[in-house]
């Protein structure tokens, strides 16, 4: 991997956990620690994270948690126009998994009149946008906190999930392709995704087509893990192909002309 690809993908990781020690960060990628500290110093260089003794946090974080925000608000169109075609697949009366993350926020402003809903789900910013909703029951995982994505993770939020049986989840992703399958920054979401889609009868991926055709750093396993991919039009054609091949159906979400 070239320095800048590692950089990116140490990014890529603070964005999801918000912060990082040098030690953890050279074992995942493999280098020296003197590797990081000098990729560390160029990304605070950049004006990105600020260094500390050991470690590195992502800057503003603190910010952006005392004001409820996520990180990623690329392609809002896009996710907007996917949460509007997942209005189509949850009814009254559903028990739904909503994971983490800006696509399935949107999701979640969408339901709010949806009547006799359950939603499961380990992001803080769904629950506070529900839970005063009276016609919806709001269940939250434990975990460990990620101030980034305003998520829990880990394995107690994955153990969360053991014995549940629930129709629908809506998962997120960060990355997809054939290669490495569903991929995600951070290798403490990986329990809790996998957790998700056992507990759940029917997973729709939901993912802009940005996200397809690239990697993020750790892999959830195949696509076959997922039933359903819900994306927008400007999907390519040899991306459909890929999950055609697959045996995943795809389901188009067309954007407001």
């Amino acid at each position: 991997m070239l320095a800048n690809q590692r950089r990116d993908k140490i990014l890529d990781l603070l964005k999801e956990d918000g912060s990082a020690k040098v030690i953890d960060l050279a074992k995942i990628f493999k280098v020296t620690e003197v590797t990081i500290r000098q990729d560390l110093e160029k990304l605070e260089k950049d004006g990105l994270v600020l260094r500390e003794h050991g470690g590195v946090h992502l800057k503003n974080v603190e910010d952006q948690v005392k004001n409820f925000s996520i990180i990623n608000q690329d392609h809002l169109e896009s996710k907007e126009a996917i949460a509007q075609k997942c209005l189509e697949l949850i009814h009254p009366g559903d028990a739904i998994i909503l994971d983490s993350g800006s696509t399935t926020t949107e999701i979640a402003k969408k339901i709010k009149n949806i009547e006799g809903l359950t939603v499961i789900t380990n992001a803080l910013n769904i629950a506070l946008m529900l839970g005063a909703n009276p016609n919806i029951e709001v269940v939250m995982t434990g975990g460990e906190f990620k101030p980034p994505t305003l998520s829990l993770t880990g394995q107690k939020a994955a153990d969360f999930f053991k014995g549940l049986n629930v129709r629908k989840l809506f998962l997120a992703t960060a990355g997809i392709s054939l290669k490495s399958g569903l991929t995600y920054p951070s290798i403490s979401d990986l329990v809790v995704k996998k957790a998700m889609i056992d507990a759940a009868d029917i997973t729709y991926l939901v993912a802009d087509s940005s996200k397809i055709g690239k990697s993020a750093f750790a892999s959830l396993g195949a696509l076959s893990l997922i039933d359903y991919i819900i994306t927008d039009e400007d999907i390519e054609e040899k991306h459909k192909q890929v999950f055609k091949d697959n045996e995943i159906e795809l389901i188009i979400a067309e954007k407001r002309k």
